[in-house]
């Protein structure tokens, strides 16, 4: 493309030069997030991971006690500069969160969350689980719930003795930070449960979406969403919804920018793991300390559900995002910072 000239009167520059001052800081901040979208959809294009920088801040205390109590985050929540805060987080001994995406996303969905955390100082590390993201594992060889997790469990595994990580897992990721609190209790600091599947001792992830897609069995004969990766014949390997029906269920806040990532990005999830039962024990999983993040604007896991969940697996704190779709990540990034360094910072 060539350089572009315009000629202006004198007059005609001033009124420019004026208009250009009055562009408030909201203005501009427009401007960067539309730059930056236009970035991450680029790179995810190329199969790379996504980090870009967004201005974040802390907020006081909002919930989280052993009586759960809670409150619910507005959908525009206005931003400070705290200095008390800053110190809050200088002189917390656990700062580095690993975030855990749930079916059919990877890591790079993490990439607003990933640079509102750094902006404070703290240590967000996103990891693929196997065959999602740009994981290079055929997801339809994937059977187990200990192979799909285990970029996670690689990662606590080869963390110092004397370090501890918080866990954020989203959705159908709720069940691979589960199998983490029970086979590292002692490397977790504490675990969020973002609009996630927190299953009980003997429950299976799937059993969380019963209510809307129909028992297990019923959902392997009937559904159109299986994938077949061995072969008609033989039991279904994984799934994946169509592309207006997850618009539809996660995306139904979500900026039209972040959708269309979304659509070039996930991938079809296996199904071994999320049919699989948790064994959960009283003196590993049950001495975690475990928080609930509600979006109340869910279609893929309700708010109902996610209700019921936290009513029947009570954690210590529980947070509620008004506005929110299945991925608040994208949709209220913002209040969702706002959280995770809330509970970060509880003693």
């Amino acid at each position: 493309m060539g350089n572009r000239f315009i000629c202006m009167t004198k007059k005609e520059s001033k009124d420019v030069g004026s208009r250009s001052k009055r562009m408030g800081r909201s203005q501009r901040k427009l401007v960067s997030e539309e730059e930056l979208h236009l970035q991450a959809l680029s790179m995810a294009l190329q199969q790379h991971q996504l980090s870009q920088r967004f201005e974040g801040s802390m907020s006081r205390r909002i919930a989280g006690s052993t009586s759960s109590r809670r409150r619910t985050l507005p959908d525009s929540v206005p931003l400070n500069n705290n200095k008390q805060d800053s110190e809050l987080l200088e002189n917390m001994k656990t700062k580095k969160f690993v975030l855990i995406h749930g079916e059919g996303f990877g890591a790079w969905c993490w990439y607003k969350t990933v640079a509102l955390l750094e902006e404070v100082g703290l240590q967000p590390v996103a990891l693929d689980l196997t065959g999602s993201g740009i994981d290079l594992t055929d997801s339809n060889n994937v059977t187990t719930l200990a192979e799909y997790s285990k970029p996670l469990t690689n990662y606590l595994e080869n963390l110092p003795e004397d370090e501890k990580v918080v866990l954020v897992g989203h959705s159908i990721g709720g069940a691979c930070i589960s199998y983490a609190l029970e086979h590292y209790p002692h490397k977790i600091s504490k675990a969020i449960f973002l609009c996630a599947t927190m299953v009980t001792d003997g429950q299976r992830p799937f059993d969380v979406f019963a209510d809307q897609l129909g028992s297990a069995e019923q959902f392997m004969q009937e559904s159109k969403f299986l994938i077949h990766g061995n072969g008609k014949e033989k039991p279904p390997t994984g799934f994946m919804f169509e592309k207006e029906q997850m618009k539809g269920l996660y995306f139904n806040q979500s900026p039209t920018k972040d959708v269309a990532l979304a659509m070039v990005s996930m991938r079809q999830s296996p199904i071994g793991p999320i049919m699989e039962k948790l064994c959960l024990s009283p003196d590993k999983y049950g001495t975690a300390r475990r928080f609930y993040i509600q979006t109340l604007d869910d279609r893929a896991l309700s708010p109902d559900v996610q209700e019921k969940l936290v009513r029947e697996n009570p954690p210590e704190g529980v947070f509620k995002i008004k506005g929110s779709d299945h991925c608040p990540f994208f949709s209220k990034p913002q209040s969702l910072h706002k959280i995770l360094v809330e509970i970060a910072q509880i003693q």
